[in-house]
């Protein structure tokens, strides 16, 4: 919201209209925050308002009832102006119980608002939440320092469902919908969206849907006629470009981008994994374009999966499989297997906290340098970067036409935040998608002697791609696995100086993906004090905060390495214009190590690792107190 009461009201004395709004749903595991963050999201959309979402829920699949760690919460923020990040800060935090509170309560910026489900505030719940029996609602600095909302949700909710034949369970897992009609009115968001969805969710359970609607309608009307809430807010719609918009989370912008790969390609798209969160709903989203000829298999290990993958490029189809950390692991020695057979497929890593299990459903910038060098031997490979959610559609659909065009497995690196975030995508033509040819053989392509014969690793001069042939073409047999090749030819070779020398030569094919990298484009100040370097999601943060600091008056740009290995090949000249640099990385500093590298440059690492996405504000106090040392 980030205005004080004082803001001049419109319309109305209880109509006050903001540019911007976060608002962060908080509760038990099953209190349907997810759900709840979901459909005031969609209506968001509806609302024409850019948006950027953070959701983030325990890794127990179910935590005990009450406790800290098991709290599930949805971050959104909302604006009419350009969104970027979910919110440094919270304007509308709604608790449904004393944990959501204790947990998220820092979250919230002073004098913001606090929507608290009172009922929830007994004395075993506050022992659960580690209060011992102190009853945060009575803390004078809480209700000097917030705009604390004491709403009775379980007890109206049971009232309003007191005619239907529900058992208390139902009854309690309805009081979200409480909340999200309360909220959806405070913020003049409309109800539609939310009906219809309740409507064809439970099409076929009527009671089950008739009870949520009714209790939507309860919320929405409670705001209309409580004299607790003064003010309602309204946020106009954002200025976008024209087109035609949906709200869209990265993991199906992902399965989107791969399907249209696969589509403008003439490829049959093989999906094959297995479960590992946060990757897990991409299988689950590919598994429903089927009637675009996609394929979904799930392995029984990580290694099936990739050896599945790999199969399914040397047959001829467009081979994708995915993971996160631990299973990129595994999948490593399948990885350097297709490296060697010089075969297209796409491994899309969506990263997590780490090591080992590590922080499963939180996010974290963890395997770069395991993407860049964590197979055995000289074995490199392209890496590229999604930026944003709506972005993972064009990295998806660029690691497929890399992985075709140079033919060589290429690692797609996303992460939690971005798979399970959320954000207005405008919907691009596929008229507009760059067409990539398919270097099937279907006839020798040498000649030895007069004699026409098939060379399997006879190299394209400007990609040094070799061909693609399908199995079961008579004349193109050819044999391929994980021994050294003989240039051209194919054959296993021992010889030191043709191992030398194809390993140079694969080198050299990746860094002739640079040949196909676009410009960089440069936020902010074309030369200056500082350059901050991004990759991945740290996109939005790290924009913001160049907004910030070029308006305090330091010459501040910014630019967005989508690339990483090879990496573009301006991107050195782009750095010599600036006397300072800093990398903002959710890990210890990956991509810092391969700059340096590079470039033997000064580069400040900014490092977080606690789950979570960065704020603006630690960069802008990161970069301020960089240029004043």
């Amino acid at each position: 919201m980030n205005q004080d009461l004082s803001d001049t009201l419109t319309d109305s004395n209880s109509v006050r209209s903001i540019t911007e709004a976060t608002v962060l749903f908080a509760g038990d595991s099953g209190d349907g925050m997810q759900l709840t963050g979901s459909q005031f999201t969609l209506a968001t959309a509806f609302a024409q308002n850019d948006l950027a979402t953070l959701p983030d829920f325990p890794a127990e699949i179910r935590a005990p009832a009450g406790t800290t760690y098991g709290v599930s919460g949805f971050q959104l923020h909302f604006g009419s102006v350009n969104v970027r990040t979910p919110g440094d800060e919270v304007d509308l935090l709604v608790a449904m119980n004393p944990a959501a509170l204790k947990v998220n309560l820092s979250r919230v910026r002073r004098g913001g608002a606090i929507v608290i489900n009172v009922n929830a505030f007994k004395p075993h719940n506050l022992k659960l939440a580690g209060y011992n029996g102190v009853d945060p609602l009575a803390d004078e600095n809480l209700l000097k320092d917030y705009q604390v909302f004491k709403v009775e949700l379980t007890r109206m909710t049971e009232e309003a469902l007191k005619d239907f034949n529900f058992d208390k369970k139902v009854v309690d897992r309805c009081k979200n919908m409480f909340a999200l009609g309360l909220t959806l009115w405070l913020y003049s968001r409309p109800i539609e969206p939310a009906l219809d969805w309740l409507s064809h969710k439970f099409a076929n359970r009527p009671e089950i849907q008739k009870a949520n609607i009714h209790v939507l309608k309860k919320g929405f009307h409670y705001g209309e006629t409580t004299e607790d809430f003064i003010v309602q807010y309204r946020v106009a719609p954002a200025k976008l470009e024209p087109g035609i918009y949906r709200a869209i989370r990265g993991v199906e912008a992902l399965a989107l981008g791969l399907v249209a790969a696969s589509t403008k390609s003439n490829l049959k798209l093989f999906y094959s994994s297995y479960p590992i969160t946060p990757a897990s709903d991409l299988l689950h989203h590919l598994s429903r374009y089927k009637n675009f000829g996609v394929k979904t298999f799930q392995a029984e290990d990580e290694i099936a999966a990739i050896g599945a993958t790999i199969g399914a490029s040397f047959g001829g189809s467009l081979g994708v499989c995915a993971t996160s950390g631990p299973g990129l692991t595994l999948k490593a020695e399948g990885i350097g297997l297709a490296i060697m057979t010089e075969l297209p497929m796409v491994i899309v890593n969506v990263q997590r906290g780490g090591p080992s299990t590590g922080l499963p459903t939180k996010t974290e910038q963890s395997d770069l340098l395991q993407s860049m060098y964590g197979r055995n031997g000289e074995s490199p490979l392209p890496v590229i970067a999604a930026s944003t959610p709506g972005d993972c559609f064009h990295a998806a659909y660029e690691a497929c036409l890399i992985a075709v065009r140079h033919m060589t497995p290429v690692i797609l690196l996303a992460d939690g935040y971005l798979a399970n975030g959320a954000e207005p995508w405008l919907i691009p033509s596929t008229d507009d998608l760059e067409d990539f040819h398919v270097p099937f053989v279907t006839k020798p392509n040498h000649k030895v002697e007069g004699k026409e014969v098939f060379l399997p690793y006879l190299r394209n001069e400007e990609t040094l791609a070799r061909p693609w042939a399908k199995p079961g073409i008579s004349g193109l047999e050819h044999r391929l696995g994980g021994l050294e090749k003989e240039h051209e030819t194919g054959s296993v070779s021992y010889d030191p100086d043709n191992h030398e020398f194809m390993t140079n030569l694969r080198a050299d094919k990746v860094k002739r993906v640079a040949k196909f990298i676009p410009p960089l484009t440069i936020y902010g100040d074309s030369q200056g004090d500082l350059i901050i370097i991004g990759w991945g999601s740290t996109e939005g943060a790290i924009k913001s905060a160049v907004d910030r600091l070029r308006a305090d008056g330091l010459r501040t740009g910014m630019v967005q390495i989508k690339h990483i290995n090879p990496l573009p090949p301006d991107l050195g000249s782009i750095l010599s214009r600036y006397e300072r640099y800093i990398v903002p990385e959710l890990n210890k500093g990956q991509l810092v190590r391969i700059l340096r590298d590079e470039f033997l440059l000064p580069i400040l690492p900014l490092n977080k690792i606690q789950g979570q996405p960065f704020k603006a504000s630690e960069i802008v106090d990161a970069a301020i107190a960089h240029c004043n040392q």
